[in-house]
């Protein structure tokens, strides 16, 4: 590599373009010439039927071009948004269907369900119009509390779902975990609500769509423009792929919500058709509340077997999740198959079973958030282990690592049935505790008790579990101003992978990263990519990178084998030039290429270095690590201060360490807003969405957020070649459970032995009041 090798702290080359304001975000594509704004005319109600619309003064508004409503798609047969995940439940039938169109028709399901689109010369005309859209809404109860949703009686989501029921899922082995929990000599239980979040990306939602006559062009912020392209395609418009270019510029955080296909997307596409006109759409903050799907939101009640040596024999688990009111793309996986990967986590069971009822509310849809179903099956067992340490008497740090996975079992199969191929988890956690000085608490806690504090102490030991597309694919070519474009098939969306593929791609060839250019989001680029999602890209793109520059280096031997007029057998490689072995006689490779290429403009017959290759990716990853949080509590108002917290991980290789420090920072800070912060609340009477804004949601802010301590220590992964295991999603991961641990620990002298996420100051100072009244 000519500067930095892998393993370097390198800064981020998308940087400077980005913090000097050059980024380009899908409402900076300047808009062609003639293009119309659109605004959806949204459900004031939770749950009512649609006893008509009238638009004709609507569109009778200056500026107006259109308002289109469910008649309108249907009359050219668009078709559904669909769910990918075809579910069975625990009796083999298939899960119930949940069809969503771009605009409802007969009913509405939750508030901020799409009726109408307005198309006009300007967005406050299309504004303007749609307040003249007088819609004949029959109000109906609505079901917005997922722990009753289920129960006889209450107000019906779908018809084709009774008592609310998507799909009754399980896993793991039944039989096995009932017949353990007989033998124990403790059994803990524990319930907890795994509170519902709003994703709130730092960038709206946004789309501008363009039709030619033949085909789409739709730019939008997404995790990866092949599967927009596939879904628009197949499902709604029933075309060709090859009928849509999604072309995706840069995206202002995506979190999992900016995975999927939303209604926008279709409209506008169909607006640009009708109209002959490009149609742009960009979301307002209040209406991102109503319309991009939310994360989270289970309550899961789990039971822990233990002997009586205090080794763990099995799990239980029974969890309620949230799909709010349709099925989203890849929302059923969430809670089932993505959460039951990291059932038994770093532990040795012997058995374990989950049992997950997928539930339909009239709420905004839930879907997958940064972890997507793995931190909240961490927050559950890191908080159960907890609970059992205190029950039995036992050391919470020695239970743990009393009944962690040892090295020298790797690779070892789990009680979910997931093969671990590598880790090292009582190597980090003891780490962690030296790091933390966990042994010098007490001194600590003495201090803040002496300023009329309570201080308290708490860690979680996580595991991630990986995932997404089983191939990847990646091409290099030797552009005409001598620079290596490098054509990805993920998505980058903040986590830096400008970077990242610069250096394993300089690594390998040679080549100043400065001439590096990395290309993605643009379906026309590559006829594939699996997208970013479940913290896949870099052991995925980074396969497929590997297999492209070997692929280079291979056609770049037989090219210098001729221009060195030397047999092929003899070229060596290194430092990004192609020498005969034993000599000084060499040729670089973007000379090579260079010449290459010119030989064929003029019709010879030449070798280009130009490649690509589609990587198989086997095997997924499992990154884990140790978090340690200290935190103090004002009991006279509940204030919450966070004076320590540590992570120490292991993410495998890590290729750019500043990188992964800084993907754990913002984990952290995600995981911090849900553990103590972040409410959604929805009014139970009318279904409303009472935090809809900043004013009553509240993110955290830099006050909130303390110094975040991260060490790396590397147990490099077995499966692919790079040996990286993943890092976007792992902060998010371990800091609800260790700060929800710290504060019970400090609470538990008070006499608090619980509390539920978000522990806000008033959830604080009502549980101490609570407990001293009783």
């Amino acid at each position: 590599m000519a500067k930095f090798g892998l393993s370097q702290p390198v800064r981020r080359i998308e940087d400077p373009r980005l913090l000097t304001g050059r980024g380009r975000y899908t409402d900076d594509v300047p808009a062609p010439a003639g293009a119309l704004r659109g605004y959806v005319l949204r459900s004031p109600h939770a749950h009512a039927a649609i006893r008509g619309i009238e638009t004709a003064a609507a569109r009778a508004m200056p500026g107006v071009h259109a308002v289109f409503t469910a008649a309108d798609l249907a009359a050219e047969g668009l078709g559904e948004l669909p769910c990918t995940i075809p579910l069975a439940n625990r009796d083999g039938t298939p899960r119930a269907e949940t069809p969503r169109f771009a605009l409802a028709s007969d009913l509405v399901r939750h508030v901020g369900d799409p009726v109408a689109f307005v198309v006009a010369e300007t967005l406050q005309a299309a504004k303007d119009a749609a307040e003249a859209i007088a819609v004949d809404y029959e109000v109906r109860d609505s079901a917005t509390d997922l722990a009753t949703a289920t129960e006889p009686g209450r107000p019906q989501v779908w018809h084709t779902a009774p008592n609310n029921i998507a799909f009754d899922w399980e896993a793991g082995d039944k039989a096995r975990t009932d017949a353990l929990f007989t033998q124990a000599a403790h059994v803990s239980r524990l319930s907890v609500i795994n509170n519902r979040i709003v994703v709130a990306s730092m960038e709206g939602r946004a789309c501008l769509a363009e039709w030619d006559g033949a085909r789409f062009t739709l730019h939008a912020g997404t995790q990866g423009s092949w599967l927009i392209r596939r879904l628009l395609a197949e499902s709604v418009f029933k075309l060709p792929q090859e009928a849509f270019r999604v072309i995706t510029p840069d995206v202002g955080g995506g979190f999992g919500m900016k995975l999927y296909l939303y209604p926008e997307y279709v409209l506008c596409a169909f607006a640009a058709r009708r109209l002959g006109r490009p149609v742009r759409w960009a979301a307002e903050r209040n209406e991102a509340f109503l319309s991009d799907t939310h994360g989270r939101d289970n309550i899961s009640h789990a039971e822990l077997a233990l002997d009586k040596d205090g080794r763990f024999l099995a799990l239980r688990v029974r969890t309620l999740a949230n799909m709010g009111a349709y099925l989203s793309t890849f929302a059923p996986y969430i809670p089932t198959g993505a959460a039951a990967k990291v059932l038994a986590s770093v532990y040795g069971f012997e058995a374990v079973h989950a049992h997950v009822l997928g539930v339909l509310t009239h709420t905004v849809p839930v879907d997958a958030y940064r972890g997507a179903g793995r931190p909240e099956m961490n927050y559950l067992l890191e908080r159960l282990i907890d609970t059992a340490a205190r029950e039995t008497g036992r050391d919470r740090i020695e239970l743990r690592r009393r009944n962690m996975v040892r090295p020298e079992q790797m690779p070892f199969t789990s009680a979910a049935g997931q093969r671990y191929d590598s880790g090292d988890f009582a190597r980090v956690l003891d780490e962690a505790l030296a790091r933390a000085d966990w042994a010098g608490f007490p001194a600590r806690r003495a201090e803040a008790k002496r300023r009329g504090r309570l201080r308290g102490i708490g860690l979680a030991y996580y595991l991630e579990a990986t995932g997404g597309s089983p191939t990847e694919r990646a091409e290099v070519r030797f552009a005409e101003d001598g620079c290596v474009e490098v054509v990805v098939g993920t998505q980058s969306t903040g986590q830096g992978h400008e970077t990242a593929y610069a250096m394993i791609t300089a690594k390998e060839l040679g080549v100043p990263m400065e001439r590096i250019r990395i290309v993605q989001g643009d379906s026309d680029a590559a006829p594939f990519g699996g997208g970013t999602g479940g913290a896949r890209s870099l052991y995925s793109e980074g396969t497929a990178l590997l297999a492209t520059t070997a692929t280079v280096i291979e056609r770049g031997r037989q090219a210098a084998s001729e221009a060195l007029e030397a047999a092929a057998a003899d070229i060596e490689f290194a430092s990004g030039r192609f020498t005969i072995a034993g000599t000084d006689r060499s040729i670089g490779i973007l000379e090579l290429a260079a010449r290459q290429r010119e030989k064929r403009a003029r019709g010879e017959e030449a070798i280009t270095l130009d490649a690509a290759e589609v990587a198989q990716i086997p095997a997924h990853t499992f990154p884990n690590g140790c978090h340690i949080a200290e935190v103090e509590v004002d009991p006279e108002t509940g204030a919450i201060a966070i004076p320590r917290y540590l992570v120490v991980d292991d993410v495998g290789h890590a290729i750019n360490p500043l990188i992964v420090r800084g993907q754990v920072h913002g984990g952290v800070v995600q995981g911090l807003g849900q553990a103590l912060l972040e409410r959604t609340a929805f009014d139970p009477a009318s279904g409303q969405l009472l935090t809809a804004s900043f004013m009553d949601y509240a993110l955290p802010r830099a006050e909130d957020v303390p110094a975040i301590e991260v060490d790396l220590i590397e147990v490099p992964c077995e499966t692919n070649p790079l040996g990286v295991k993943g890092a976007g999603e792992a902060g998010a991961v371990g800091s609800p459970p260790a700060l929800i641990n710290a504060l019970l620990d400090a609470l538990a002298e008070a006499g608090v032995r619980h509390l539920d996420m978000p522990a806000t100051p008033e959830a604080v100072w009502r549980a101490l009041s609570a407990a001293k009244a009783a």
